[in-house]
């Protein structure tokens, strides 16, 4: 059996959940089994879900392999933002301090507000007639 720890963690954002798979690798990452770079095209998506491994100065140690569900893609990238940092906190709890400092174990509980009855939107309503 081998022994290389294999850490599990999940992330949440706005409707998305992504579960984090952390084990030692060269930086091999994977999100919904096609490679990093064609799942987030935009480079700040990729900027995002990379910014824990950049704080703790871990980068290209760990393969990491996302399954994100739900939501659009900035969901996603927030989910796995957060399900990484997660598990990087459950392999070294030392990392904790500096990963809670950037802010990256806060679960940001923005989420879009439901439409209520008799109005047009969540907060919009239809236009006042007086007369």
């Amino acid at each position: 059996m081998n022994d290389t720890p294999i850490i599990r963690a999940t992330g949440r954002r706005k409707t998305s959940v992504a579960r984090v798979i952390l084990r030692p690798g060269e930086g091999k990452l994977v999100v919904n089994r096609r490679l990093f770079d064609s799942y987030f095209p935009s480079v700040a998506l990729r900027w995002e879900v990379q910014q824990p491994l950049v704080a703790t100065e871990l980068n290209g140690k760990f393969d990491i392999l996302i399954l994100a569900r739900g939501g659009g893609l900035h969901g996603q990238a927030g989910a796995a933002r957060l399900g990484i940092a997660r598990a990087l906190v459950a392999y070294n709890p030392e990392l904790r301090p500096k990963l809670r400092q950037g802010g990256f174990l806060t679960r940001d509980p923005r989420a879009k507000e439901r439409k209520k009855y008799g109005q047009k939107g969540a907060r919009k309503r239809f236009q006042f007639s007086k007369r």
